[in-house]
């Protein structure tokens, strides 16, 4: 690992004994320990709970001798188990040399990381290694103990993976790795893998979880943002789920970037550019400011480099009394002294009042570099439903800017275009009424955008199959609208345009 030191290290297994990790990896896999074994073991409630950090349940479905039984209270609920049962079906001594397990009393042996059973997207057993009571993001107040703790997957790490862009490419970087599953999941298409981190704790617990998930290791790098990368490197793929909360100081360091407000993400956006190849896509979760007097697209809008397409989606927005409380809870100072919680929360509304900030931002931004003249730049708020996971729908979005920016408006009219798969039309009007009031597309896929459109676009969308030209379809309903042609041809084009922006309609070859 490069430039990786020692310190923080402490209490963690070796991660140079690979030979151990496929020897417990084989153990556990023989024993079920698997997402789907969790969850015929433990039954949904329970299952769920694990999820939330809950462990009642888990606990009393598992108070029998089975090996699934033990190794979850042994590598889930950090229960001591007798040193003889584990030894049927682990290989404790290796174990207990290389330090996954610890000698707890007499007679029991005990975990000392957390290992959590996390299924990958074509069926992959892979296991996600953290600190001990840190399987889920969000520490739950585990910070208070330990600045540099390494979280497990959660809510955020999950949505990264699911809104990447997937396709085979040579090179790949995950800034900010913490637990590794982001370079987990980019070492199933990517030929070489580099993951960085402030943390060196965060780069040895991701080389545990590579070894341990039976992936090919990674470029290891200890660094903050793009530090670690080398003059002239490029890559095909970044991500990142950085530290991009916004806090007065940078208490915890799995989760406060340490940058004035929201400059942490912005340097990281900004910085991007220069580090993707041609083609490449960079993707980012991050917190925005909002600021009196300032509109937050543009705000936004401005972190995005030179020569780069964009699209930025801002998914929630939280007053700041709301964003201090959830990141106050999250580091678990609502349960300690009452004054330390309100001079913390004090001192984060003292940091908002003096930047004018009304609010914060979450949301996703995904960059592409470009050849273009003039780069696209989407900027929409949108915190309805989704269905994960987006990362076609992303390039699909990328691939219908280029057709549009290859084609004017003669074009459109005589290209070819199918509906997306999983579009219908709802009509909505007073119950009775001979005609709608409107028309609406809606989609049941993807980012499930809705849409009105008048009669000639509803009538259009129905008809496109890819075989008629969108010239030829307007001419039919022209002709059966009694309507100039000619000025039907004029008015359209718009609308062929915003739909297939939208991903309502497809061009077909």
């Amino acid at each position: 690992m490069e430039g990786v030191t020692d310190s923080g290290l402490a209490n963690l297994p070796a991660s140079d004994r690979p030979d151990v990790a496929a020897r417990l990896r084989t153990a556990l896999l023989g024993a079920s320990f698997t997402a789907d074994g969790l969850l015929e073991l433990l039954g949904a409630p329970a299952y769920a709970a694990l999820a939330r950090s809950e462990t009642v349940p888990a606990l009393r479905a598992t108070r029998g001798d089975t090996p699934l039984e033990t190794l979850v209270r042994l590598f889930l609920l950090q229960q001591p188990v007798p040193h003889a049962r584990a030894a049927d079906f682990l290989p404790v001594g290796d174990l207990l040399e290389t330090g996954w397990l610890t000698r707890a009393g007499g007679d029991e042996v005990a975990a000392s990381v957390d290992v959590r059973p996390y299924g990958g997207p074509d069926g992959e057993d892979w296991f996600i290694v953290s600190d001990l009571g840190c399987a889920v993001g969000g520490a739950g107040g585990i910070g208070q103990r330990n600045e540099e703790v390494v979280l497990g997957v959660g809510g955020a790490s999950t949505t990264l993976a699911g809104i990447t862009v997937r396709a085979p490419v040579a090179a790949a970087l995950d800034l900010g790795t913490g637990s590794g599953i982001q370079a987990l999941h980019a070492a199933r298409h990517a030929t070489r893998v580099t993951a960085t981190d402030l943390n060196p704790r965060a780069l040895h617990i991701t080389a545990l979880t590579l070894a341990l998930s039976g992936a090919p290791a990674a470029d290891l790098r200890e660094g903050s943002l793009f530090e670690p990368v080398r003059d002239g490197e490029t890559y095909d793929l970044i991500v990142s789920n950085p530290p991009f909360v916004i806090s007065p100081g940078a208490r915890l360091t799995y989760r406060d970037g340490g940058m004035s407000g929201d400059d942490l993400c912005r340097s990281l956006v900004q910085q991007a550019g220069e580090r993707l190849t041609e083609g490449g896509f960079a993707q980012f979760l991050a917190n925005w400011q909002h600021v009196a007097g300032e509109d937050w697209q543009d705000r936004v809008r401005s972190w995005v480099p030179r020569g780069c397409d964009a699209w930025i989606v801002q998914r929630e927005v939280q007053d700041v009394n709301q964003y201090a409380e959830l990141w106050l809870r999250d580091s678990g100072d609502h349960r300690g002294d009452p004054t330390e919680y309100q001079a913390r929360y004090d001192a984060w509304l003292d940091e908002f009042e003096a930047r004018k900030v009304k609010g914060v931002g979450f949301g996703w931004i995904t960059l592409r570099k470009t050849g273009a003249a003039v780069p696209s730049v989407t900027v929409e708020e949108w915190p309805h439903s989704i269905e994960q996971p987006l990362g076609d729908t992303i390039r699909a979005h990328f691939d219908r800017l280029d057709y549009l920016r290859d084609h004017d408006d003669a074009d459109l009219l005589e290209g070819h275009f199918r509906l997306a798969v999983e579009v219908v039309q709802e009509q909505v009007g007073l119950p009775g009424a001979e005609d709608p009031e409107h028309v609406v597309l809606r989609q049941h896929r993807g980012m499930r955008r809705a849409t009105k459109v008048d009669t000639v676009g509803a009538g259009f969308a129905g008809v496109c199959d890819g075989t008629l030209s969108a010239g030829r379809i307007l001419d039919a309903i022209a002709q059966l609208m009694g309507e100039d042609p000619v000025l039907l041809r004029d008015r359209t084009p718009a609308q062929i345009r915003l739909l297939v922006e939208q991903g309502f309609l497809e061009p077909a070859g």
